[in-house]
């Protein structure tokens, strides 16, 4: 929202946001939302699939160990008794060794606890085996009957066969096992699927309320600036935009707030100018028609009249009259060289008839510039000041000499006097002065310098300023140069 305020800066204490991190937060937590399915699913797929795979090995494992407890042992206890083999011969112990291994293999790869009870059964069994091997071997050791001998081998193969039951029972529990595990396999990716598309609803949901908060905090904000920038267009500059508290928006939207204030600054300081302009060209009018001098050259004509000298009254009076004509100028600031001239031979030939005994002067001017523009009055105040406070001052008669000549493309112009002249620390004073805030309400004896210093500078450029230079008793010489005006 525009705001109207004073030339402060609005400002808040509120902490900013960072579009960038809003960004950044939002990517991460959106791509933490989509790889949580994912790696929950590859996670549970994989346990489960260890599990299946377990099974499996232990329902092959357990196949092929069926097969040795069915066969290998009765035929290797066949041999023995039917005489092929001795006992001490026979591979009767390595064969039970063998399963007793394979069994606590499959026993240690089961989880579930009725399968792994039934292998302890088995296991118990594979002892009982284990004994009737021994009474065998102690049977044959003491040369007992070959019936009886027979009589272990039935029950040997009668453990065998309880052995042989009860892994294939285990086997048919494995596969039910591996069933469940399939239809929890099913049930799992069910639900996993549904939670991936919950999460991607969500995700989504996210980005959008995410695109809408970052949209709103850059668009409302671009709103206030275009609105800022058009109220200031418009030349409301009281206009400001609060700080929209993101990172990337408050310098731009300060920077604005400060041009605003930078153009009002300006604005109001260009209106004093124009003001102090003003004042100092009603000074420089005042200064040439001065009740004094009006009085002055007035007296002069009365006295001439009385003299009879009636081609001096005409000469003082046409002066005179082509002084104010000049000084006026129907308003306008700038005039031909000629006519800058012009005044100031009628200001110095009405001078002239004033101080006779004092006061000589030289007016020389280029032909080459008596047509170009210039702004009017400057050289009459330093003429004025040349006579006052230089030749007035000094004994004997004084010498004033008036030069405008053209140099690099400006036009330069002196006046030089040979009167009293400035003491050092006075002239450092008087160029401190003309140079500084000079009140023009002051009566002060600088003031004509002051006058068209600053006029140079205001209608030219702050480049644009008066040389004095000045020897005690010897004399003083004001130098100005000013580029050539083509236009007006």
């Amino acid at each position: 929202m525009i705001k109207k305020t004073s030339n402060k800066v609005a400002n808040t204490k509120e902490k900013s946001t960072s579009i960038k991190q809003t960004l950044q937060g939002s990517y991460i937590i959106i791509i933490a939302l989509l790889i949580t399915a994912p790696v929950i699913s590859i996670s549970f797929s994989w346990l489960q699939i260890v599990r299946y795979n377990k099974i499996i090995t232990n329902v092959n494992k357990t196949n092929r160990l069926n097969q040795i407890v069915k066969k290998d042992v009765s035929n290797e206890i066949w041999d023995i008794v039917a005489g092929n083999k001795t006992f001490s011969e026979g591979r009767q112990y390595e064969i039970i060794d063998d399963i007793r291994a394979r069994l606590d293999d499959i026993l240690y790869n089961t989880e579930v606890t009725e399968n792994q009870q039934m292998l302890e059964v088995a296991g118990r069994a594979v002892n009982t085996l284990t004994q009737y091997v021994d009474r065998l071997g102690l049977q044959i050791q003491n040369n007992f009957l070959v019936v009886e001998n027979e009589q272990i081998l039935d029950e040997i193969r009668g453990v065998s066969a309880l052995i042989s039951d009860i892994l294939q029972d285990f086997i048919v529990l494995e596969i039910e096992s591996a069933a469940k595990t399939n239809e929890n396999i099913k049930k799992v990716a069910v639900s996993l699927s549904l939670l991936e598309i919950i999460i991607v609803i969500i995700a989504m949901l996210f980005s959008f309320s995410t695109q809408r908060t970052v949209t709103l905090s850059i668009n409302k904000p671009i709103n206030e600036l275009v609105n800022l920038s058009s109220q200031i267009a418009e030349g409301n500059l009281e206009a400001r935009a609060e700080l929209p508290n993101v990172e990337e928006l408050n310098n731009l939207t300060e920077n604005l707030n400060i041009m605003a204030v930078k153009i009002k600054e300006l604005i109001d300081t260009n209106i004093q100018e124009q003001k102090n302009l003003q004042k100092s060209e009603m000074k420089a009018l005042q200064a040439q028609i001065t009740p004094h001098f009006l009085y002055n050259t007035l007296d002069t004509i009365v006295w001439l009249a009385e003299g009879n000298q009636n081609s001096e009254v005409i000469s003082v009076t046409r002066s005179l009259s082509s002084l104010f004509r000049t000084t006026l100028s129907r308003g306008q600031d700038w005039i031909l060289v000629k006519n800058e001239f012009e005044h100031i031979e009628n200001y110095l030939l009405i001078q002239k008839v004033r101080y006779r005994d004092i006061l000589d002067y030289k007016i020389d001017c280029e032909p080459g510039i008596i047509d170009k523009t210039m702004l009017k009055l400057l050289l009459q105040p330093l003429v004025e000041n040349a006579l006052y406070h230089g030749i007035k001052n000094k004994r004997g008669k004084g010498k004033l000499s008036v030069s405008g000549w053209q140099e690099n493309g400006f036009l330069c112009f002196e006046v030089k006097d040979n009167g009293i002249g400035i003491k050092p620390e006075r002239l450092k004073d008087i160029k401190k002065q003309i140079n500084g805030n000079l009140d023009s309400s002051e009566k002060n004896d600088v003031y004509g310098l002051y006058n068209v210093n600053k006029r140079l500078t205001l209608y030219y450029n702050s480049e644009v300023k008066l040389n004095i230079k000045s020897t005690y008793m010897e004399g003083t010489s004001v130098f100005f140069k000013v580029p050539e005006i083509i236009n007006v």
